[in-house]
Formats: C-alpha cells, structure tokens, sequence
C-alpha cells in the first residue's frame, strides 16, 4: 500500500510539474516581442514623433507620420488621443485634460493597467492605463470615476492624463499591455 500511494504521489506530481511546464511555455508564446526581449520595438522613439503633421482645418484627424499599425496617438500641443486600429483606420478621437507631467515625445508601450484606484489627486479613477513614468511620476491615462475622495498630496505632481468615463472604457478595451503608445507635440 505505501508502495502503491508513494507512486500515485510521483505520478500526481510529475502531472503537476507538466501543467506548470506547459502553462509557462503558454505564457511565454503569448508575451509581445518588445515585452519579451527578443526584440527591439519595431518603431525607434524618432520616428514620426516629434514631427507629426496636422490637418488644420480638421484637428481631429490622424497626424501623419505617427507609425503603422495598431497604437495609440497621444498629441500634447491639443491635447487629443486617437485610438488607431489595423490599416491605421481610427477607432475613436478625443480630447483629454493632462497632468502636471507630460511625457517627451517617443514611442512607449503599455506597461501596467488598474482597474480603480485613487489619484495623487485624491480623486478616484479607472480604466488607468499607464505607460512610462517621469521622475517617478507614473504616466498613463485614466477616468474619473466620482469626486475626491480625500485631500490632494500637496506638492505631489500628477501623471493622470484624464478622459470622460466612456473614453476611459474605450481606452481600456483597446490599450492593453504592450500596445504602442506614440506621444506627439
């Protein structure tokens, strides 16, 4: 009998090794490139990102010269983001309210994403998508989700890069971790 439970005991865990084994693997396939290390991102943080040009008479269209593919356009000067789709068709434009903190010009990539918390602002927020920090301050665009909650921190800057609460869910379904992230002025 303690022959047969100590083989079920090995049999148990060499299945269980296995699982996690494959589970790994499984984790390992799926993690972005530029996440992953095996590769650099496939647009350089020049390129196009300080130098987008403007449609003046329509302000809300696209910037030329933000990349290809799938990201997320963030222009300072106007403080407008676009969510950019497969064939660089835009999925949804809108215009947000900056933190004290802006980030430079570049190309980033989602790096960490909240559901709800509370700003530095001590307001509430969700649908945080973060994608660099600034001197420590964490970067990234969120909603409000109700009025502040506690004090501010007094001296503390602010990262936040707010949108109204349907822009902030339509941020959060499309900004998931490892998705481009190109800031323009």
């Amino acid at each position: 009998m303690a022959s047969s439970s100590a083989g079920m005991v090995a049999g148990l865990t060499a299945a269980a090794l296995a699982t996690v084994g494959f589970l790994g693997w499984q984790a390992a396939a799926t993690v972005p490139a530029e996440l992953g290390g095996a590769r650099k991102p496939t647009v350089p943080p020049a390129v196009g990102a300080t130098e987008a040009s403007r449609d003046k008479k329509n302000p809300a269209e696209l910037p030329a010269g933000t990349g290809r593919g799938p990201r997320v356009v963030y222009g300072l000067d106007d403080n407008r983001v676009w969510l950019v789709d497969r064939g660089d068709k835009v999925r949804r434009t809108f215009r947000v309210d900056p933190g004290d903190v802006d980030p430079a010009p570049g190309v980033y990539m989602v790096t960490s994403r909240s559901g709800s918390v509370t700003g530095t602002d001590g307001v509430p927020v969700e649908h945080v998508v973060r994608f660099t920090d600034v001197n420590g301050v964490s970067v990234g665009f969120s909603a409000e989700a109700g009025p502040a909650t506690q004090p501010p921190d007094d001296g503390v800057l602010t990262g936040g890069i707010r949108e109204s609460r349907p822009d902030g869910a339509a941020m959060w379904g499309f900004a998931t971790i490892g998705r481009r992230v190109v800031v323009i002025h």
